[in-house]
């Protein structure tokens, strides 16, 4: 959210109606992408700096980054379960996507 935005939200605990609660999660929403955006611009600099394409999918890692994302959500009052599916899809998509990055990269 922007600063202008952030000054509009109105905290969950003190919401009194639909309009302040959608409007909240909207901005955290556009910040969630955002961030999910950024995430994938380091996801692409893997495809580009790996020296093999059997280097892409590191089973080991993927479990290190499911598993962090549980700790961190369990830490911050967020469902485990939700988080370990949500990354878990999020992290497979990226694999995918940083074959497709290698790919590009090994064609030009």
């Amino acid at each position: 959210m922007t600063d202008t935005a952030e000054k509009n939200v109105v905290p969950a605990a003190e919401c009194t109606t639909m309009a302040e609660v959608r409007a909240a999660i909207d901005g955290i929403d556009t910040l969630i992408v955002s961030l999910m955006a950024e995430r994938m611009r380091y996801v692409e600099a893997a495809g580009r700096i790996k020296p093999g394409r059997d280097s892409v999918r590191d089973e080991v890692r993927k479990a290190e980054v499911i598993a962090h994302a549980v700790t961190v959500a369990r830490d911050r009052g967020f469902p485990p379960k939700l988080a370990y599916d949500l990354y878990y899809m999020l992290v497979e998509g990226s694999i995918a996507h940083e074959y497709a990055v290698f790919d590009t990269r090994m064609e030009g």
